[in-house]
């Protein structure tokens, strides 16, 4: 059709995906749109929406979907789309195979690599100030559990040896 861009479908980069997820789960997705309909994401984001996400994943275009400004990185992976799909897909797990995908290969939106790394230093992602303790305290709120730090850099440290094996 004439002014239509035609849309290539690449199945090696769903392959490649897959490899991240267990099997091809990602192939029963039939673009239902459940994943969206209870999305706090896509609720409070005009660009997030986990279907066509999906439906870019399904058709493997890999140049629409890896990009530090891609709408994957407003996930919240809060699984409301894991519980919702009736073909068991597990988009949020599509979704952080993504992730996880573009962080290896070095596109990541700014912030995230300060985020990751204050992870490391406290084990939480978000900074814990004395405004916070207090402000917990004023509510009734029981003191923060302490974070198992040692165990964490343990557990992103095995991660960082298996993927260099």
């Amino acid at each position: 059709m004439a002014g239509e861009e035609r849309i290539r479908i690449d199945h090696s980069f769903r392959r490649e995906l897959g490899l991240e997820l267990e099997g091809n789960g990602v192939s029963f997705c039939y673009q239902c749109g459940a994943c969206v309909g209870d999305c706090p994401s896509a609720r409070f984001s005009e660009d997030f929406n986990p279907r066509k996400i999906m439906q870019a994943v399904l058709y493997g275009m890999k140049d629409a979907l890896v990009s530090s400004t891609q709408p994957v990185w407003q996930c919240s992976n809060c699984f409301t789309c894991y519980d919702r799909c009736p073909q068991d897909v597990k988009p949020v797990e599509v979704i952080m195979a993504l992730k996880n995908y573009m962080t290896r290969h070095g596109v990541v939106p700014d912030g995230v690599e300060d985020l990751a790394a204050g992870v490391l230093k406290t084990g939480r992602s978000a900074i814990v100030s004395k405004v916070t303790i207090k402000r917990r305290e004023e509510l009734g709120l029981p003191p923060l559990a302490e974070v198992p730090i040692d165990e964490i850099r343990a557990l992103v440290g095995e991660a960082h040896e298996e993927e260099g094996s």
